[in-house]
């Protein structure tokens, strides 16, 4: 029983580095449930409504708040505790209207930057892996685990792949209609979702490939000039001429 007991839960001092909570005074927290997102790149719901919202002093006050329904992630209810936030996630808050986007931020590695209007509804998302299914039709495995069907009308001639691996589908939530599409190519805006330069945004200048996605090195400038690289893996395409979605104050000027 206590194998099982620690494989549902987390030690504090082996949760991400990233997670906002306090790691000497308590020894166990919650683990996310296996979903749209790997734990090295989420939060817990439970953890954003106590630890980062503050909407509830104690993880009871917490999993009562989820379980009524006042919280959505990409326009649908969630009330599994567990259930992982990651990138470019929206979260709502139902009672209040509030709405956020979970971005790259650098250091801290994340952040809920608040979102209003139309953006409520419209998330980037980018194309992991793609396959051929029955029919001929293409299907876009993406990085928040959904899943989406490209039908072709003729198989031998699929005119409608357009779409390629490492770009970006900017799509409505929670409908998953796609409203636009930025390949991953030289002059497009990205922003770094991992590694030294988590968070930064710059425009890809340059391309180097290598074995795989962890060692193509992938030159950006940023609105300053300045030139910094990191792995493929770690870019997430935004825009072309500008950010499809609003970014911290100072992220791309």
């Amino acid at each position: 029983m206590a194998r099982m007991g620690g494989q549902r839960r987390l030690k504090r001092l082996a949760a991400p580095r990233f997670w906002p909570i306090l790691r000497k005074e308590y020894k166990w927290t919650v683990k996310p449930r296996p979903g749209p997102h790997p734990m090295e790149r989420s939060l817990p719901l439970l953890i954003i409504v106590r630890d980062v919202l503050g909407y509830a002093q104690t993880a009871r006050e917490a999993r009562k708040l989820i379980n009524e329904g006042h919280f959505k992630i990409d326009g649908k209810v969630r009330k599994d505790y567990k259930f992982p936030v990651g990138f470019m996630d929206v979260l709502e808050i139902v009672d209040t209207g509030e709405a956020y986007r979970f971005l790259p931020y650098p250091v801290k590695f994340f952040k809920l930057h608040p979102i209003k209007g139309e953006e409520v509804r419209l998330k980037p998302v980018r194309i992991e892996n793609k396959t051929t299914v029955k029919g001929g039709h293409i299907q876009l495995n993406l990085h928040d685990g959904r899943n989406i069907l490209i039908r072709v009308k003729d198989p031998t001639n699929p005119v409608e792949d357009v779409y390629k691996t490492m770009g970006t589908l900017l799509i409505t939530v929670p409908e998953q209609e796609i409203k636009m599409y930025l390949p991953f190519q030289k002059g497009n805006l990205a922003i770094i979702i991992g590694g030294r330069n988590v968070g930064r945004v710059g425009r890809i200048v340059e391309v180097k490939p290598g074995w795989g996605r962890k060692r193509t090195l992938v030159t950006l400038e940023d609105a300053e000039g300045n030139l910094f690289q990191t792995t493929l893996n770690y870019v997430f395409v935004i825009g072309s001429d500008k950010p499809v979605i609003s970014l911290p104050e100072g992220a791309w000027k």
